[in-house]
């Protein structure tokens, strides 16, 4: 068996633009619930230095965690940026006073987080904007054309390069790539929450990448005894384990994992390295079975 390829390898998401597939989802960095700022700012610094440091080339973010914080702790961590590096943000949200998610997805309101990121990020242009449609972990079955035009329209100026969608289904993805090219889709996905199986393997036919968040369950850990035996086999954790399983399920998705903590982020780039066996997969692709 041949040995595995630092990061997960890499994945050619647009033109000009190749993602090693272990990437590092930013969110945690603000304060609790994604809500204000972190309780160590010096810390959180420090783990966005480490992602870099450690060869990951892409960092997942958005303007409306903390809100703003999130974006201004990179900025202040990695500003000037390296030019391998890629920020990929998302809009269509917001936050309000109590701390919700209530959906901000008209023209203006998109393109006023578009200029928001641009602004917190020191940025002229942001690589890939994801368009976040559905709830919290399903897609809502409505028509995206007028907010995905909004967000072609901002592209065509020269202020996005690529565009992604966050929570959609098949059919809105399809409406989408009427509208403009699709290179990325943010979906709820991992070892037990297998829904998307059959669409992760259509966009693989069309060389578009599929970014699973809460690739570890969310803000529960996934919890299974499979996980812990198979994880225990290899002297990893079992969050370890199910990134690698991830990686190993197709070679367009890429990986997001989030962490404030320097320990968290090397069990989490562990999972890049680790190569499965067919046993091993076999037992585990049961938990989502």
């Amino acid at each position: 068996m041949s040995d595995p390829v630092p990061l997960g390898g890499t994945f050619a998401i647009a033109e000009g633009i190749t993602l090693t597939r272990m990437g590092y989802g930013a969110m945690q960095l603000a304060g609790p619930h994604v809500f204000g700022p972190p309780p160590d700012r010096d810390a959180a610094v420090a783990v966005l230095r480490e992602v870099i440091d450690a060869g990951v080339n892409h960092i997942d973010t958005s303007d409306f965690y903390g809100p703003h914080v999130t974006n201004q702790i990179i900025k202040e961590a990695l500003h000037p940026y390296p030019d391998s590096l890629h920020l990929v943000t998302k809009v269509g949200a917001r936050r309000d006073e109590k701390g919700g998610w209530p959906h901000a997805r008209s023209p203006e309101e998109l393109r006023r987080a578009v200029y928001d990121n641009l602004e917190n990020l020191a940025l002229d242009a942001l690589d890939i904007v994801n368009l976040r449609v559905g709830g919290f972990s399903q897609p809502e079955e409505e028509s995206i054309a007028v907010m995905f035009t909004a967000l072609a329209e901002l592209q065509q100026e020269g202020l996005i390069r690529h565009l992604g969608l966050s929570t959609v289904s098949a059919q809105q993805i399809a409406e989408a790539q009427s509208i403009a090219p699709v290179v990325c889709v943010q979906n709820f996905y991992n070892i037990a929450n297998r829904h998307d199986d059959e669409l992760i393997d259509s966009l693989a036919q069309q060389d578009i990448a599929y970014v699973p968040y809460f690739p570890l369950g969310g803000f529960t850990p996934l919890q299974s005894d499979t996980l812990g035996v198979v994880a225990a086999r290899h002297a990893l954790t079992p969050m370890t384990v199910a990134l690698a399983w991830l990686l190993q399920r197709s070679s367009n998705i890429l990986l997001i994992p989030g962490t404030s903590s320097s320990q968290h982020l090397r069990e989490n780039l562990a999972g890049a390295t680790l190569r499965l066996s067919s046993e091993d997969v076999k037992e585990l692709n049961t938990i989502g079975a």
